[in-house]
């Protein structure tokens, strides 16, 4: 059985080996020990509830109960900017215009901002190779959502995810070539790596305040504006199906999308229910997967069941009941696994 719950100081190993695995353009988990020790004591302490806010995020690991091997990571900032300024290139339009001349066009540029500012972020989304089946990126996606539903109160109005954008197979993003090199002087690679040890400042002191005219860019780079990575397509579709949107903001870097969406307006925190929990032996199958999580703060836990639940209650077998750490009589909250799904 695949369960989502909250990373501890000994998934430390497993974690650095999902960085190495994830390759660049994965920056808020960097293979770098001395960053996710940090990373993992802001987590705890956000857990623990001795975090302030503008430290304050969340990791969850998938766990194989089988072999009890970490195989995914996911996680939520809570509130990102506050420390350090967070900084996106935001999409507009300049129009230059003289009648005179009978000349009027439209200019697409990217401006510097920091629009995101206070907002929660879904972010460190990677999953092992191996287990890229049998529903698992939904899982570990969703699951965030499954979260911020049953701790609504933890969190703001608005929440975004940045989407990883193209790069080649040598790790080179045609963004930053045609753009990003002519104000840093340094690869790609290098950038992105300072980024995710959080070396920010060289960003504001480096990038430039006005905007940049986007048919300055080389036509490779334009092509890749709010595009993904290959990998990342799944992703992307799945924050979508919930209620997701892009709204015209790129990673500065590699200009890959970022989504966003009212957490008001997501699907699960919209559609998910509160179900008592009945032990059986043989419940009644459901034809596709609910997501269902007990109601519990640290000790949080979320699932996949193939159990259909009815109107005051959820049937759950003893080894769902294990893996969700519920007993009869504990509420857990359930939604459907997918958005075309029949509702509980």
């Amino acid at each position: 059985m695949m369960i989502i719950r909250p990373v501890t100081w000994d998934d430390k190993d497993a974690l650095l080996t999902l960085a190495s695995q994830a390759g660049v353009g994965f920056t808020s988990l960097p293979e770098d020990e001395a960053r996710l020790v940090s990373r993992l004591e802001r987590t705890l302490n956000t857990w623990h509830k001795t975090a302030p806010l503008p430290e304050q995020g969340y990791l969850f690991v998938l766990e194989d109960s089988d072999t009890k091997e970490v195989v995914g990571v996911s996680g939520i900032e809570v509130a990102v900017g506050l420390n350090e300024p967070w900084y996106s290139f935001r999409l507009g339009t300049l129009v230059h215009a003289s009648k005179e001349l009978n000349v009027y066009t439209q200019m697409p540029t990217l401006f510097l901002s920091n629009d995101h500012t206070g907002h929660a972020e879904l972010c460190t989304l990677f999953l092992n190779a191996d287990y890229r089946h049998s529903k698992n990126g939904h899982l570990l996606s969703k699951s965030r959502m499954m979260f911020i539903a049953n701790f609504r109160e933890e969190f703001g109005d608005k929440v975004f995810a940045e989407m990883r954008g193209v790069s080649d197979e040598n790790g080179e993003s045609p963004f930053w070539e045609s753009l990003g090199r002519h104000f840093f002087s340094i690869d790609f690679s290098q950038a992105d790596y300072l980024t995710g040890i959080g070396q920010k400042a060289f960003i504001a002191e480096l990038m430039p305040k006005h905007p940049l005219y986007v048919d300055f860019l080389t036509p490779a780079a334009r092509e890749v504006i709010g595009q993904v990575h290959p990998c990342t397509v799944p992703a992307r579709k799945i924050l979508e199906s919930e209620g997701f949107r892009y709204a015209n903001y790129v990673d500065i870097f590699d200009a890959g999308p970022t989504l966003e969406a009212y957490v008001e307006d997501l699907r699960i925190v919209k559609q998910s229910q509160i179900r008592k929990v009945v032990v059986s032996d043989n419940p009644i199958s459901a034809p596709q997967p609910y997501l269902v999580s007990n109601t519990e703060y640290q000790q949080f836990r979320t699932t996949l069941i193939y159990s259909l639940p009815d109107d005051e209650y959820l049937y759950l077998t003893p080894a769902e009941c294990d893996a969700l750490q519920v007993t009869a009589g504990s509420e857990v909250r359930i939604a459907s696994l997918f958005a075309k799904q029949p509702e509980v």
